[in-house]
């Protein structure tokens, strides 16, 4: 009882129609998904950039990735892959280069950015450290296993 009169009728005898078109996900501005894109994590962002062509272009926005990128990730591209920032890299292929580890100093050491929060994060292997007394074998003894890892 009353449904009826509270419902929208888009059939009227005077042939406007109150909603022209159904609204789709396309339809908002590409902007917009890239300003709430910006408040997500990396991995957010790449799960919705999967949603459609809207989000993945979305997700391309530099101004997404650079608040993401740790501040001396210049340094990094210039020391490990012998990048600059000038070449033609945008800021979502930085941080997908140098969120995978890259080896340095004789592969005994390792760097990339943490996925969830863009900190460095370094592995240093105990061949890649200079410890006191390394010759002399009364202080320490190298054994390499299996489990070292």
């Amino acid at each position: 009882m009353g449904a009826n009169v509270s419902s929208i009728d888009t059939n009227c005898d005077d042939g406007l129609n109150y909603l022209p078109f159904k609204p789709k996900l396309d339809d908002i501005p590409e902007a917009c998904v890239a300003l709430l894109l910006s408040y997500l994590d990396p991995p957010e962002i790449c799960k919705l950039s999967r949603i459609n062509r809207l989000f993945r272009a979305a997700s391309s926005a530099d101004f997404i990735w650079e608040p993401k990128l740790p501040s001396n990730y210049n340094y990094i591209l210039q020391k490990l892959l012998a990048l600059n920032v000038d070449d033609a890299l945008c800021k979502k292929d930085i941080f997908a280069k140098l969120s995978s580890p890259r080896s340095f100093d004789g592969d005994t050491k390792q760097v990339w950015i943490d996925k969830k929060n863009g900190g460095v994060c370094l592995a240093i292997s105990s061949k890649g450290m200079s410890i006191t007394g390394i010759d002399d074998r009364r202080y320490w003894n190298h054994i390499p296993t299996d489990e070292s890892r």
